[in-house]
């Protein structure tokens, strides 16, 4: 008869303790193959638990195939094939990386989540929860849910002067998911370019694909358009309303320019990413270069990422007519990968004004915060070393620095008093460039205004005459 201790007052029910021990006996060999188990009766009058709890666990085990039952005969113990695991040393498991923590992290893609609307946020989502339960437990269509895509298209049309129908809009978790759609839109036997530098994510997305890619040289008005016309590309990512990192706006010319380009050749198109069009501090904001495309070759994406918070993965790509139709036969069968209940949340924050008083906002803070950075530049002695480009609209701005140091020293000696910034370099992604001897990148947004004084601060220190003629020593 089988012996085991069972505890009524534990949290594991009686029937798992039970099914547990059996299972370990059978394992072990100290049950053998064909031997009968007790009837449930024996074993319940054995154990003083009740029939219940036997059988239950007896069904477990039946069910896994540890144990069989013969009608009118009783249980009995299955072949177990029982081996202990050696430790497999071919599985690969990373390292985890100890990155430094500094004090001042002048980091690009950064957004101050303190600003973030909770409460406007919390209140809609509850209000979703109620009044759209129903909904909420349906799929939706494979581009997103219909509410969202028109907010998004009346957005557009008022801020971005884009013109399009909410049936263009796909909505995904993400801009490196919607890119990926795009290249299996497109096909991978094309010769996409991409500005250089840029974000190197997108070389690492279109290189993860196995794509031809053709580094696109930058000047000062954006992607060198005599280059791209001489060059073998059939479709080009840029960023025209604020190149990152460079941080310059194409003019209109040379957006007629790139599209007159697209429009000679009939399977040509542009991914036009508009990531952070939202902040333009000085003057009207720049037409998306989607507003200028008679002959519908752009396929425009952006993000709620740098307008809302990082952790908000919503993203959407307006796709032209002749796209959209081979998206719903050759990808419609893609679900949509963000939640509805976000989206619906997301369509009355946008519907009822929240978002573009939350912009409004945003942009009032942020320009505060460049501000600060360029006069606390300029009122030290980083002015006589220290050149600020692209102020005008984003959240970073490049800074050329002319002390003497190259980049590197730029950035170790900035390390040492605990400040973090980032080298052009880290932008350029085909390794034999001509690259600019010494110049940084400083995203402004992750920090408040205290804390970029007291970074600047530290930077005259370590960039300065006198501290670098040392360091250099």
């Amino acid at each position: 008869m089988l012996t085991f201790n069972l505890y009524s007052n534990d949290k594991v029910p009686l029937y798992e303790q039970l099914y547990c021990h059996i299972r370990n006996e059978l394992e072990t060999g100290r049950i053998k193959f064909g031997e009968k188990l007790p009837s449930k009766r024996e074993l319940a009058s054995h154990l003083k638990v009740s029939i219940v709890t036997v059988e239950t666990a007896y069904s477990q085990l039946m069910a896994e195939g540890y144990i069989t039952s013969k009608p009118g005969s009783g249980y009995y113990a299955e072949a177990v094939q029982y081996h202990t695991r050696a430790e497999n040393k071919s599985i690969y498991m990373p390292e985890k990386c100890q990155h430094k923590k500094y004090k001042y992290n002048f980091k690009t893609n950064m957004v101050d989540t303190a600003l973030f609307p909770f409460s406007t946020w919390a209140k809609l989502s509850r209000e979703t929860l109620s009044e759209q339960s129903p909904e909420l437990l349906s799929t939706c269509d494979s581009r997103g849910i219909y509410e969202l895509r028109l907010e998004i298209v009346n957005y557009l049309k008022s801020f971005r002067g884009i013109c399009a129908h909410p049936d263009q809009v796909v909505i995904g978790a993400g801009s490196e998911y919607l890119t990926g759609l795009i290249i299996q839109l497109l096909g991978r036997n094309l010769v996409y370019g991409i500005e250089n530098p840029g974000y190197t994510k997108i070389y690492k997305i279109f290189n993860a694909n196995c794509l031809k890619i053709l580094p696109i040289p930058m000047d000062e008005f954006g992607a060198e358009c005599n280059y791209i016309k001489n060059s073998q590309a059939d479709a080009l990512h840029i960023t025209p309303s604020h190149h990152f990192p460079l941080g310059m706006a194409m003019p209109v010319n040379r957006r007629t320019e790139i599209l007159n380009w697209a429009n000679s050749s009939p399977n040509r198109y542009i991914i036009e990413d508009d990531y952070d069009s939202e902040f333009r501090f000085s003057g009207k904001p720049l037409p998306a270069m989607k507003s200028l495309d008679s002959c519908d070759r752009v396929i425009y994406i952006n993000t709620f990422t740098k307008s809302l918070a990082p952790s908000m993965r919503i993203s959407y790509m307006i796709l032209p007519p002749k796209l959209l139709e081979k998206f719903m036969k050759e990808l419609g069968f893609y679900a949509c990968t963000v939640p509805v209940f976000e989206q619906l949340t997301l369509s009355k924050f946008m519907g009822r004004g929240h978002f573009e008083r939350h912009i409004r906002r945003m942009k009032k803070l942020y320009r505060q915060r460049r501000d600060t950075l360029t006069n606390a530049i300029n009122s030290c002695r980083l002015k006589e070393c220290v050149c600020l480009k692209g102020l005008d609209s984003g959240l970073h701005v490049l800074m050329e620095v002319k002390n003497g140091m190259n980049e590197k020293q730029l950035v170790n000696s900035a390390a040492e008093e605990n400040v973090k910034v980032y080298g052009l370099s880290e932008y350029y992604s085909f390794g034999n460039e001509k690259i600019p001897k010494s110049s940084i990148v400083a995203g402004y947004s992750g920090l408040d205004e205290k804390e970029i004084l007291e970074g600047v601060e530290c930077l005259e220190k370590s960039w300065t005459f006198g501290n670098f003629e040392l360091k250099n020593t």
